[in-house]
Formats: C-alpha cells, structure tokens, sequence
C-alpha cells in the first residue's frame, strides 16, 4: 500500500434500509469530523443501506482502510461487510475493529454517564442503565456490552444494569427493576430507529424517568477516538 492510500479510510455503518438517506448523510458528516483530527486524509463515511454507497466509496477511494462505524463484532462486521467489500473487487481491503471495541470505549461510557448526572443533578451514585441492541441468533452483541459493563462496575461507586431490545434481560424489564436515581445511555452507533422508538418505548412501559441520553456513537469524542484508531492502525 502506497503512503497515499495508507491515508484514505472509508467509515462504515449498517444504515436504515427503510430510510437510508438520513443516516448516509449522518456518516457523511462523522467522516468530516473524522478528517479534522486527519490533515493529510482522505476519508468517506457511508452506509450498507442504501444502494450503491459503499461501491460508490470504495471506487472514490482505492485501497482505503475500512472502518466498521458499529458496536459490535458480529454478522456485519465479519459476514455481510466482508461479502460486500469481495463483491466490489475490494476483497483485500484492511478492515479494522469495529467502533465498539475500541479501547477506550469503557472510558468513554463512563465519563459521559458521570457528566450526565452532573448536567441532571443526580448523584454520583446513580444507575447507569446501559442499553444495548442484543440477538436473539448471536452473543455479539450482549457479550461486549456485559465486557463493558463489567468495566463500568470495577472502575465507580454507581450500580451498572444491562437492558437489551431483542433478547433477555429486556429493557423495559431492566428499567422497571432499577430503585432509586438512574439514567440511560443507548451503546449504538447512530440515532436510528431503536435508539429513536424502541428504546424510549421499552423506557415510557417501564415508568422510566431518569433521563435518555443520546446514543453514543453520537458523542463528540467518537471522531476523536475514531480517528487515533484510523492513525494506529486498530
């Protein structure tokens, strides 16, 4: 690989098949934020939902390295991108871990959930309610969110539940369980359909009222973190 296309990076996310503009155009806006930390980089944000967009990105950008912009290593990350990245003649193509992997994701959770009980004058104590996508067909998901949420538990004084959207505990059976001061932070990448509708439905079922923060894909440190993982090659 050429220093010129060690310097290229294409940022991938799963995108909404039902609605793909809005969230194409999000990683469109990700990939400049990405470039600010990048003088010298070529980088693309796209989606595997709408047609065309990664083939379009990959022919804009030869030889980049692909950035998987999703929480977990899963289906995705090591079938569908794969099988898509083969199909458009980019098979041999550096695909780095996916963004909720990175190691500084425990970190990351933990100092947005204790600025948040600052923000909302809540205790240092308070629940952190850590909402995740989960499967019913694979563990990807609820394992690297139990991992982090393990780390969560090690590193402070506040208690740490777990709630999924399509498997056990759910969350709105976790939320109705929790006692006392909490907030909810949704462990995805973009504001897409689950962190818009599913997750504040499970959270109105359960009489949640600690308040919903944005995904965290969203938060202003994403492109940062993004873009150390681009430079080091993680």
């Amino acid at each position: 690989m050429t220093d010129e296309a060690s310097r290229r990076a294409i940022l991938v996310a799963h995108g909404s098949p039902a609605d793909p503009q809005p969230q194409e155009g999000w990683m469109m806006a990700l990939a400049t934020r990405v470039r600010l930390w990048l003088p010298g980089w070529q980088v693309a944000g796209t989606t595997l939902a709408l047609p065309g967009a990664l083939e379009a990105a990959l022919a804009a950008l030869p030889d980049a390295v692909i950035y998987p912009f999703f929480m977990a290593e899963g289906w995705f990350t090591r079938k569908t991108l794969p099988r898509r990245l083969q199909e458009a003649g980019a098979g041999g193509s550096e695909q780095l871990p996916a963004f909720g992997h990175d190691p500084g994701m425990a970190d990351l959770l933990g100092q947005t959930a204790a600025a948040a009980r600052v923000a909302h004058g809540l205790p240092a104590d308070a629940t952190l309610l850590l909402a995740a996508h989960g499967s019913q067909v694979s563990r990807a998901s609820a394992t690297i969110t139990e991992s982090l949420a393990a780390r969560l538990r090690a590193a402070g004084p506040a208690p740490v539940v777990t709630g999924y959207v399509e498997e056990a505990p759910f969350l709105a059976d976790a939320a109705a369980a929790i006692r006392g001061p909490a907030l909810c932070l949704p462990f995805f990448a973009t504001r897409a359909g689950h962190v818009s509708d599913d997750v504040p439905h499970a959270l109105r079922r359960a009489g949640f009222s600690g308040p919903l923060l944005p995904a965290i894909g969203e938060h202003p440190d994403a492109a940062r973190m993004i873009a150390q993982a681009l430079m080091n090659g993680r």
